[in-house]
């Protein structure tokens, strides 16, 4: 019996030991492969921040904005009769308008990356470091499709702290991450949350739209400031918040590292930004959609439209195809696929991972510059017609994307109506119309439409093309039309 008895004891000691080493390999292989877990213990549950924020925040800078803003007073004031009563001229006022944000040192001669709408037409910038001291700052490059810019000051003194940048394929939904900016003004300040969604989308007006998402508190003065994830590197650039009342809801956003290291990059090796295209359009894969093609679920991009001679056309895309996923990163919106093709090199490939009928297949994209054929010749109208004085420009891929138009648009678009046209004066005309033809004579180019004015007078019949509508006009003389 006490042999039984032994032997059982010896068992259960055994395999007491056995499912000790087990879990300790587990956890050893777990944190092997990610290094992240929960807390253990009340001990390190009371652990802090501080020794990260201690080596983070002094490469984060306040930064402050002047723009002078002219504003003309009544005309009425050049009247000597109103004069006597209001004093004054008309000639206009100057107004100094303030603000501030905040950015971040990446690199130790000076170069600091921000948010472009915190320095979008400022007249001086200057950034305040964290011990106090303060530069002028100048802008190496903006970037506005991204809502970021790059900014360079002449340090002197210490050495400038810097962030490394976070390695983006580790950033997890629930990583714990802090905020450093200058909230409000206040000061620096320091938040902390979890990142709450990646690779949000339809959340701003920015052309490149794929945001982190977190609910650290981000709040009016952050914009520019560190996202910072636990191993002290940068995750991104703090952007925006979602809030009804101006104040932390907590959903606060911010610009993915990649994308800031695509704009950093570019800045300091050609000073500008050449994203490629690969020329096809498409739509979001909606449950309904994805229910016609036989998919279990929705995502991915249908295309629906190929520019001929495009990247996509001679890679083999085609409409009706879905774009599933990038190298490897899956998509689920034109967004995404906006934004992953342009991180691109120009030069380079991309794969995409395409769903084709009943095929599956992988695409081999070479990536190109996008063309500006026609080049745009910039004109202002000239002679005696009803167009005179209009500011006009040849539509093409290139200069259909730089005004957010499909690339798709052709012909020739009007810029600008002076206030001295005819059809300033008529409101016929708007800035964003293109002409499709004027006495029933198709209009291609800029060439084509003085060629055709050299013959018209101001009794002329003309089409414009407006927001997918056909408008027809007849005008008859300088004062006198009819549209339908």
């Amino acid at each position: 019996m006490k042999k039984i008895l032994k032997y059982g004891l010896g068992l259960i000691s055994l395999l007491v030991l056995v499912t000790v080493l087990m879990n300790i390999t587990m956890q050893s292989n777990s944190v092997a492969q990610n290094n992240k877990r929960v807390p253990i213990s009340d001990l390190e549950v009371k652990l802090s921040y501080a020794p990260i924020v201690r080596e983070a925040a002094p490469a984060v800078v306040n930064i402050y904005t002047k723009r002078v803003v002219r504003t003309r007073i009544s005309p009425f004031l050049n009247d000597p009769f109103f004069s006597r009563f209001f004093g004054g001229s008309s000639a206009p006022r100057e107004r100094i308008e303030r603000s501030l944000g905040s950015g971040v040192i990446v690199r130790q001669e000076g170069i600091i990356v921000t948010n472009h709408h915190v320095i979008d037409g400022a007249d001086e910038i200057t950034v305040s470091l964290s011990d106090r001291r303060e530069f002028e700052a100048e802008v190496v490059l903006l970037d506005k499709s991204s809502d970021l810019a790059i900014l360079r000051i002449k340090p002197t003194g210490e050495p400038l702290k810097t962030l490394e940048f976070s390695d983006n394929e580790n950033v997890e939904v629930g990583d714990i991450v802090l905020a450093i900016g200058n909230p409000f003004g206040v000061g620096q300040s320091v938040t902390s949350g979890i990142i709450s969604a990646l690779a949000r989308t339809q959340v701003g007006d920015d052309d490149y739209q794929f945001f982190i998402q977190t609910d650290a508190a981000v709040n009016p003065g952050n914009s520019g400031g560190a996202l910072v994830g636990m191993d002290g590197k940068l995750v991104g650039i703090n952007t925006s918040i979602y809030s009804r009342s101006g104040g932390s809801n907590g959903i606060g956003f911010a610009i993915p590292v990649k994308m800031v290291d695509f704009v950093l990059t570019a800045a300091l090796k050609d000073g500008k930004i050449v994203r490629p295209w690969f020329g096809a359009t498409g739509q979001a894969v909606s449950s309904e959609i994805a229910e016609s093609l036989g998919f279990d679920r929705p995502g991915g991009v249908l295309v629906d439209n190929v520019f001929p001679d495009s990247p996509a056309d001679r890679g083999g895309l085609e409409p009706g195809d879905v774009i599933l996923a990038i190298d490897g990163e899956e998509i689920f919106d034109t967004q995404g696929l906006r934004y992953f093709i342009g991180l691109g090199k120009v030069g380079g490939e991309t794969t995409l991972d395409v769903s084709s009928g009943d095929v599956r297949k992988k695409v081999t994209i070479e990536l190109e510059i996008v063309p500006e054929t026609p080049l745009r010749n910039i004109t202002i109208i000239e002679g005696d017609n009803i167009f005179e004085n209009i500011e006009v420009g040849n539509l093409s891929p290139a200069f259909s994307e730089e005004l957010g138009l499909s690339i798709f648009e052709k012909g020739v678009i009007i810029l600008d109506i002076d206030r001295s046209s005819p059809v300033r004066r008529l409101n016929v005309l708007r800035t964003g119309d293109i002409f499709d033809n004027i006495d029933d004579r198709d209009i291609d180019t800029v060439a084509d439409l003085e060629g055709i004015l050299d013959d018209t007078g101001n009794d002329v019949s003309f089409a414009v093309r407006r927001s997918g509508r056909l408008i027809e006009c007849v005008a008859r003389g300088r004062g006198s039309y009819r549209c339908q």
